[in-house]
């Protein structure tokens, strides 16, 4: 999250070649060239000791001898020297190194490390090593040795390979597209691709960022930025090696679920990140985005074209991809039936025929631009011998830039598909900023990347509902329950510590009897046989996770003989499969007839990279040949839970169909939260599945469960395991007001969006003023969204509840720079309470987390008149220094490091 020293490296007025060199085609000659060629304005220098000058440049034998102090050096000199050449720009006040040479090492002792640390020394910022470079088109700044020049654009590439930020040039000078930004980023000593979105979410040049991932380091770091950038922009994300999973050696279903790169998707889907296959679907986002293509409102594509074939292919294609061909309004199809031939298909895809000319098209798209129930158009061409393509792209083009210009921002998206295009056409449609594409899978496929993203931006957006009131969990039982499993030396809860842990979570679960010997286990079942219930036989043993891997289960059992013979049957066989397990006994259970039950699996693993991930799918025995699975991120919501159950096969079957009633809408979601939460609480959980849980009208029911236990690492100890940081429920407190009134102060979280618009409600127009320096009129869902969805491993925001409406009453947050060293924070209250104390003790918790999360200091920004502000934070000990940029404003600043004031909340606020 740091995009500190980024600015100068990107927008430099001065550069140093360390290493530039006349000799082609060398790498630095290479960078030479390109920054000459690039129509970069500013000051160029070359350090290179065995030549005086270089073409028309003078070289220095170092940078000490340098005419001026470069914001940014480019390095590729040989590896050695690299560390000694980072002491001397961070002495000089170097703002950042691109270094191009390979052949640093890795880890300790190593020449990379030896680089580093010279540079964090010096709070110098490193790009690469063993990159392409950086290219800022907008500055004439291309420090690469890529073959071409890319051209001034709005799209940011981030790159974790040199040759594919190269290929992208070439596909953007072909294809006129241009960039803001172009970032080879190699090794990643340093400037990693988190700081890069940080640092291309705030670029006011940046419309969207196209990423190229190979691996993710810090998982927490990239989910954190990604997230905040995929709010304000798009995010299209291409991730290599989906194949390279590996079989991974799992003791749970789950575990042997959660292959790595399903790890990932369930990541960027997270993050709101758009994900793409390869690079042609990352090319064609690309073309949407270049071109300033306008999000559709909806996943309805309403397709015209001349050639019936192809128009039922992308039919086929859009449906297979999840959008929708709606059927034409009657008044729609009226208005067509008035211009077309009565040849044409009556029906989307709109087919006008072979011998369709340009009028034709026209008289069509003026209809189906005005249909209502349409959210983009895809305009597509066969070439014939009636009327020549280009003509017909030509008239599409115009009567399109039109329609924008009429319509504005209510426009619909417009895409092309001409097949068989030549440079003509493309020439028309890239001057017109309609994005073309060469079949009909391809237009589909990039209607389909739009959809996608604004499904991906809303769900960021969306308003979860509140499940505290739905189940309490029992953690200290809980706890309990783990804390004497690792006493005792176990990784694996028995089934009898299960019941105990799924009963403290409210996890329904079939009811589990333990047994010494094949008489008690006749003792237990007689309860369930008396009431004619057969019961099932299984091994206890804490060593045996799959029990009928063993022959350690038997079902159906209806009589005391037969339950006695079934015990010492599963004793035996798991004896004799499995000498070396400690064998308990055995467990009795009730054997669950539901008929219409689905089998399903929930459960949850550790990923090496993203901590804990949640999975759902279709249970029973061939659970992986099925594969039907969806994974998620932790922490969960009800709706982040919906969305992970709605991505598969079996969630079609939760619902009514034939004879078979539907699922509780909200039992399978809910259990699913509750692992969610067990997961934050109990960190020495790293796997667990529920196999099956079955699901029908009654509800959900565990009929089995395995849960694997270990200390976690100290590095993931409590809740920063998760990639997402989740609730903090630590932070949760009682204070006491200067009146003798008790609130009840805890983090925000994304459901209190209702509350906070009463809250904005009850604050009078002068606060409003004196808070956000100007008035505030509208509460719209994207303003109070943007408040209450925090992202906790960066910014935390503290709501005061009243004792008793339990209404929001005052708030107080910090947002962290990108270093996470200084916050700057923010308070409101509702007027009346004003002068209670409420500020106060809002302050001085918010300044308790700013240092128990390591900040070094806090600031805000106060209004000269607002003194009643001024005087709390005078008398809890900030700095008060006038505002050089407006004679009105204060800023206000406070040392963490030092010592707050210990005055009672109940001083006047």
């Amino acid at each position: 999250m740091s995009t500190f020293g980024l600015e100068r490296i990107f927008t430099p007025k001065r550069v140093a070649v360390v290493g530039g060199s006349p000799r082609s085609p060398s790498i630095g000659a290479l960078i030479l060239k390109n920054l000459a060629k690039g129509g970069f304005s500013g000051e160029i220098a070359v350090v290179n000791s065995r030549y005086d000058q270089i073409g028309e440049l003078k070289t220095y034998p170092n940078l000490k001898n340098l005419p001026f102090v470069p914001d940014l050096i480019v390095v590729t000199a040989p590896a050695p020297a690299i560390p000694e050449i980072i002491i001397q720009a961070g002495k000089l006040g170097v703002a950042g190194a691109v270094i191009i040479s390979s052949g640093l090492g890795h880890g300790p002792g190593s020449i990379a490390e030896a680089a580093e640390q010279a540079a964090r020394a010096h709070k110098l910022r490193i790009v690469g090593p063993n990159c392409l470079g950086i290219m800022f088109p907008g500055v004439g700044l291309n420090a690469s040795f890529a073959a071409r020049h890319p051209a001034p654009g709005s799209l940011a590439l981030i790159s974790q390979s040199g040759a594919i930020a190269a290929a992208m040039v070439d596909w953007g000078a072909e294809k006129s597209v241009g960039f803001s930004g172009i970032v080879s980023i190699g090794d990643q000593l340093d400037v990693d691709v988190a700081d890069l979105l940080d640092y291309f979410a705030l670029d006011d040049k940046t419309r969207a960022i196209l990423l190229y991932l190979e691996a993710v380091t810090d998982a927490r770091k990239f989910m954190s930025a990604a997230r905040a950038a995929a709010r304000l922009k798009p995010v299209v994300v291409v991730k290599s090696g989906r194949m390279a999973q590996g079989a991974k050696a799992a003791a749970t279903h789950t575990g042997a679920l959660a292959g790595s790169d399903a790890v990932y998707d369930a990541a960027f889907r997270r993050a709101g990140l758009l994900r793409v296959l390869d690079l042609r679907e990352l090319f064609d986002c690309a073309e949407l985005l270049g071109r300033h293509v306008r999000g559709p409102g909806g996943k309805n594509l309403t397709i015209l074209t001349n050639g019936g074939g192809i128009g039922i292919l992308a039919v086929d294609r859009l449906v297979e991809l999840g959008g929708t061909a709606p059927p034409l309004d009657p008044v729609v199809s009226a208005k067509l039936n008035e211009v077309l031939p009565p040849t044409w298909s009556k029906a989307n895809p709109i087919d006008i025929a072979g011998d369709a000319d340009a009028d034709r098209y026209l008289n069509a798209l003026d209809v189906v631009l005005n249909d209502p129930s349409s959210d983009a158009v895809l305009v597509m061409n066969v070439e014939t011998a009636v009327a020549p393509a280009d003509r017909i792209a030509e008239a599409v083009a115009k009567r399109v830039k039109a329609n924008r210009t009429t319509a504005g921002a209510s426009s619909k998206p417009v895409l092309a598909a001409w097949v068989g295009t030549d440079q003509r056409v493309a020439q028309i449609f890239d001057q017109a900023e309609i994005p073309l594409f060469p079949t009909e899978d391809d237009a589909v496929r990039a209607f389909m990347h739009l959809v996608k993203h604004r499904e991906a931006t809303e769900a960021l957006l969306a308003t979860p509902p509140d499940v505290s009131s739905l189940f309490t969990p029992d953690v200290s039982v809980a706890r309990k329950i783990v804390g004497d499993a690792l006493r005792d030396g176990r990784s694996w809860l028995d089934p009898i510590e299960i019941a105990g842990l799924f009963k403290a979570y409210a996890i329904p679960m079939v009811p589990t009897l333990a047994a010494g010997s094949p008489d008690e286990a006749v003792a237990m079942a007689e309860t369930f046989l008396a009431q004619n219930i057969a019961v099932a036989i299984k091994i206890l043993s804490r060593d045996i996770t799959h029990k009928s891997d063993v022959g350690g289960v038997v079902l159906g059992l209806t009589t005391k003989p037969d339950v006695r013979d079934a015990a010492a049957s599963v004793m035996a066989n798991a004896k004799r499969a499995r000498p070396e397990a400690r064998i308990e006994g055995v467990m009795v259970q009730p054997m669950i007839v539901r008929p219409g039950a689905r089998e399903l699996i929930v459960g949850l693993t550790d990923d090496p990279t993203f901590g804990p991930v949640i999975a759902f799918g279709r249970g029973g025995t061939a659970v992986e040949v099925i594969n039907d699975k969806a994974l998620a991120l932790p922490p969960l919501d009800m709706n982040l839970a919906r969305s992970l159950i709605g991505r598969t096969r079996v969630s079609r079957l939760l619902v009514a169909y034939r004879d078979v009633q539907a699922v509780p809408p909200d039992a399978v979601p809910l259990i699913l939260v509750k692992l969610s939460q067990m997961a934050a609480d109990l960190p020495e959980i790293h796997e667990l599945d529920i196999n099956p849980l079955l699901a029908d009208q009654n509800g959900v029911l565990a009929l089995d469960a395995r849960v694997g236990i270990s200390m976690p690492a100290a590095k993931f100890a409590g809740r920063t395991r998760f990639a997402v940081r989740p609730y903090p429920t630590e932070w949760e407190r009682q204070l006491q007001l200067r009146d003798g009134r008790t609130v009840c102060v805890r983090p925000m979280r994304p459901d209190d969006e209702p509350a906070i618009v009463r809250l904005l409600q009850n604050v009078s127009p002068e606060d409003f003023r004196l808070r956000f320096f100007h008035s505030v009129k509208e509460f719209s869902h994207q303003f109070v969204g943007r408040l209450t969805q925090l992202d906790y491993a960066r910014a935390m925001a503290f709501v005061a509840l009243d004792s008793v409406s339990k209404e929001v009453i005052g708030v107080v947050r910090l947002h962290s720079d990108s270093r996470y060293e200084t916050a700057e924070y923010a308070i409101l209250l509702r007027s009346e309470l004003k002068g209670k104390g409420l500020g106060w003790a809002l302050m001085q918790l918010l300044i308790e987390y700013a240092r128990a999360e390591g900040l070094k200091s806090l600031f805000g920004e106060v209004l000269n008149e607002n003194t009643t502000m001024l005087a709390m934070c005078r008398e809890l000990g900030f700095k008060v220094t006038s505002d050089p940029k407006d004679l009105h404003v204060l800023v206000v600043s406070f040392d963490l490091g030092g010592a707050v004031k210990e005055v009672s909340a109940q001083r006047v606020s």
